[in-house]
C-alpha cells in the first residue's frame, strides 16, 4: 500500500509500513547507529495493527470468520484496541479479556472502540479461572459463532510480522543491520522479524528483552518453565507467566531483563529527549539497550534496531502520571526533576 497517495478507503489501508528514525541523543555516546522502528505510526498506534489485521483476514479467506460473528481476545490492551478497529469496519463483535495490569487509557480506549471488556485479575496464574486467558477461553466455548484469536499460542502472530516488519526493517537499512533489540511478550513480533532477517543474513544478532519476574529469559538459557521466577511486575506488553508457542526460541540469540523503574524513566528520558512520545515498552527496550552499551556489545560500525512497540498517550495514567510514578518510588530513587506546571490567575 502506497501511503503517499494520501487517499485511503479506510485506516486499515495505513497499516505498516512505519518509518525508522535515527536516535540522535540518547546514543551519541555509544558505539554503532542505533535507529527505532517506531509502531506508533501505525492507525491504531501500535505493532499490534499488523497481527490484528492478518489474523482476521487468514480467518476470513479460511471461511472461519462471517459478518456477525463474534471476535474474544485477551489483551494487555494494544492487541484488542487493533482488533476492535479492525472489528469495527469489518462487521464483527468484539469481547476482549483484559489484564488488570493495564493501564486505565488503555481500558477506556477499548471501550471507545465498542469493544465489551472483561478485567481479569493480572496476579493469577495463567490456569486460574479468574486469569484472561481462561476468561477468554471460557466466552469462546459460551459464545455461538465466536473465535478466538490466542495471539500467545497462534503462528499467524509471526507470519505478520514475518511478511511486513521483517521486510520493511531490512529494505530500511539496506540490508546493513547488525542487530535486533525488541521485547518479547507473545513474541510475535520479535520472533516474525528475526525469521525474515535470520533468512537474508545469519548473522543478524536477535536480542529479545524480558522483565523481571518473567520467566522467558531463563526459558531460552536453560528450556526450563521456572516458577519461582513469576513474580508481580509493571511494565505491559513484555514477558510472560507462562511459554507462548508464538515464540521460536531457536532464533533468539540473547535476552536481557530489564526493571520497571529505569523503562519507566527511560521512557520518559525519550520524550525529552528524542521527541518520541512513546510507551512503557519502549522504554523497556531503550533501556535494554543503554545495558547493552554498557557491556560492550557494539562496535561503531555495527547498525542497531530497536523496536518501539506503541504510544506514549496509551500511558497517561501510568510512566507519563507523576503522581503514579511517587506511588512506585519511582521519583524517590532516582530523584527525577517534575517538570513545572504554572497556572496563571
Amino acid at each position: 500500500m502506497d501511503k503517499n497517495k494520501n487517499v485511503f478507503n479506510n485506516v486499515l489501508q495505513l497499516i505498516g509500513s512505519t518509518p525508522l528514525i535515527k536516535l540522535n541523543q540518547m546514543t551519541k555516546d555509544f558505539d554503532g547507529e542505533f535507529y527505532a522502528k517506531v509502531e506508533a505510526f501505525n492507525p491504531g498506534h501500535s505493532s499490534k495493527d499488523r497481527i490484528a489485521l492478518h489474523i482476521i483476514e487468514e480467518a476470513e479467506r479460511k471461511g472461519i470468520l462471517t459478518p456477525g460473528d463474534t471476535i474474544i481476545e485477551t489483551t494487555s490492551g494494544n492487541t484488542g484496541f487493533s482488533i476492535a478497529m479492525v472489528s469495527i469496519l469489518k462487521g464483527y463483535e468484539c469481547i476482549l479479556a483484559v489484564s488488570s495490569k493495564s493501564s486505565a487509557d488503555k481500558i477506556d480506549m477499548l471501550k471507545s472502540m465498542g469493544a465489551k471488556v472483561y478485567v481479569c485479575p493480572a496476579h493469577v496464574k495463567a490456569d486460574d479461572p479468574r486469569s484472561y486467558y481462561q476468561v477468554a477461553k471460557r466466552l469462546h466455548d459460551e459464545i455461538k459463532g465466536s473465535i478466538y484469536i490466542n495471539q500467545y499460542f497462534n503462528e499467524l502472530n509471526i507470519d505478520a510480522h514475518y511478511k511486513s516488519t521483517g521486510p520493511e526493517i531490512w529494505n530500511q537499512t539496506e540490508g546493513k543491520i547488525t542487530h535486533l533489540v525488541a521485547c518479547s511478550g507473545t513474541g510475535g513480533t520479535i520472533s516474525g522479524i528475526a525469521k525474515y532477517l535470520k533468512e537474508q543474513n545469519p548473522e543478524v544478532k536477535i536480542i529479545g528483552v524480558d522483565a523481571y519476574g518473567s520467566v522467558l529469559k531463563k526459558y531460552h538459557e536453560t528450556r526450563e518453565f521456572d516458577e519461582k521466577e513469576i513474580y508481580p511486575y509493571r511494565i505491559e506488553g513484555l514477558g510472560k507467566n507462562l511459554i507462548p508457542t508464538a515464540t521460536d526460541f531457536d532464533l533468539i540469540d540473547k535476552f536481557v531483563k530489564v526493571t520497571d523503574e529505569e523503562s519507566a524513566h527511560t521512557a520518559r528520558e525519550i520524550s525529552r529527549t528524542e521527541g518520541l512520545f512513546v510507551g512503557y515498552t519502549s522504554g523497556a527496550a531503550m533501556q535494554a539497550l543503554k545495558q547493552l552499551n554498557e557491556q560492550g556489545e557494539f562496535k561503531n560500525s555495527d547498525k542497531i534496531v530497536v523496536v518501539f512497540p506503541d504510544h506514549g498517550s496509551r500511558y497517561m495514567s501510568k510512566v507519563y502520571n507523576d503522581k503514579w510514578m511517587e506511588d512506585q518510588g519511582f521519583f524517590d530513587s532516582q530523584n527525577e526533576v517534575h517538570a513545572p506546571i504554572e497556572y496563571i490567575k
